[in-house]
């Protein structure tokens, strides 16, 4: 029975965990981390399923595609399942809009969005926004809560177990357990000393207005996210910024924007607010590594971190990779013993 730590306890890191189960039933699986729930930054995610190809780096574009039509099988699958309302997936339509075409960037997403299509120019003009393109589509919108409840409580009903501690170094996990599947975010910076790691520091702002049932996102990071209880309005970038402080000054720029473009949302009420540090790097970390930990021996380990704004759309199927890669290093011990 293998002995399997996974670190991280966010999208990515509970997505690994599930799938390590369901590609390894005998073995032994637990998560560690020292935050969970709303504690991680992908819970207040607004969870908005858009594959950006040029997000992706290029020699990376053919797995990340593989991870990105993973992901939407599994959350349009749920969606549209009794399960839809617990595991917080919603099928929801909208437009996004830019000055430049972004039919490649496209490309991908709409090979999967039974109803993508182009926005005319003059049907933007209608809508009184001053853009020259336009996508529409219906797409997945998780809304992370829930679904960070229900991948837990399918992980312990799989046997799986939970810590909660605070690691120094990836190496205190040798001799304990035989793989450790790194999920750890922006902590992989102490965690491995990973220091090309950088937090993308996001800022959303939460209203009530259950009149707005449509995302709408534009090329200068104008957002509107409908959720069951709210709607999430963004939002912000800010590479290398450190800071977990909610600015008055943000807030204040994120609703004048989207109410400049929407009117209608003058009158919302804001119940809330979100800032947190996205752990990205210029290229998902995603590999195995032997660390030598002295008299601990040996310790395998598979990285899957970095993924930066695309926690939610790339999780899951990240989650799925990284469990063959993890299933691999399994199947290769047992043949050298």
């Amino acid at each position: 029975m293998p002995r399997i730590a996974v670190v991280g306890a966010g999208a990515v890191g509970l997505s690994t965990a599930v799938n390590i189960q369901k590609s390894i039933p005998n073995a032994k699986v637990t998560i560690i981390a020292d935050k969970f729930g709303k504690d991680t930054t992908s819970n207040g995610a607004g969870g908005f399923f858009r594959p950006y190809t040029d997000d992706f780096p290029s020699e990376d574009r053919q797995m990340m595609s593989q991870w990105v039509k993973d992901s939407w099988e599994f959350y349009s699958s749920l969606a549209q399942s009794p399960q839809a309302e617990e595991t917080g997936q919603t099928l929801v339509s909208g437009t996004v809009v830019y000055n430049t075409p972004r039919d490649n960037q496209y490309a991908l997403l709409a090979s999967l969005a039974y109803d993508f299509h182009k926005v005319s120019e003059e049907h933007l003009r209608r809508k009184k926004l001053n853009y020259k393109y336009g996508y529409s589509f219906t797409t997945v919108i998780t809304q992370t809560t829930k679904f960070h409840m229900w991948l837990t409580k399918k992980f312990r009903e799989a046997g799986g177990s939970i810590i909660n501690k605070k690691l120094e170094t990836i190496n205190e996990l040798a001799g304990e357990f035989d793989i450790v599947a790194n999920c750890c975010g922006l902590g992989a910076r102490e965690l491995v000393g990973d220091k090309s790691t950088f937090p993308v520091k996001g800022h959303l702002v939460m209203v009530k207005a259950p009149w707005m049932k449509h995302f709408f996102l534009s090329e200068d990071d104008i957002y509107l996210i409908p959720h069951d209880d709210k709607l999430i309005i963004g939002g912000t970038r800010e590479k290398n910024n450190f800071s977990l402080t909610a600015e008055k000054a943000t807030r204040e720029r994120i609703l004048a924007r989207a109410q400049a473009l929407f009117p209608e949302l003058k009158g919302a009420q804001v119940i809330g607010e979100w800032v947190g540090l996205r752990p990205a790097r210029e290229r998902i970390r995603f590999e195995t590594e032997v660390l030598d930990c002295g008299t601990k021996g040996k310790l395998q380990v598979v990285h899957n971190y970095g993924h930066g704004g695309h926690g939610i759309t790339l999780g899951w199927g990240s989650g799925v990779g990284a469990a063959q890669l993890v299933h691999g290093v399994v199947t290769s011990s047992k043949s050298k013993m």
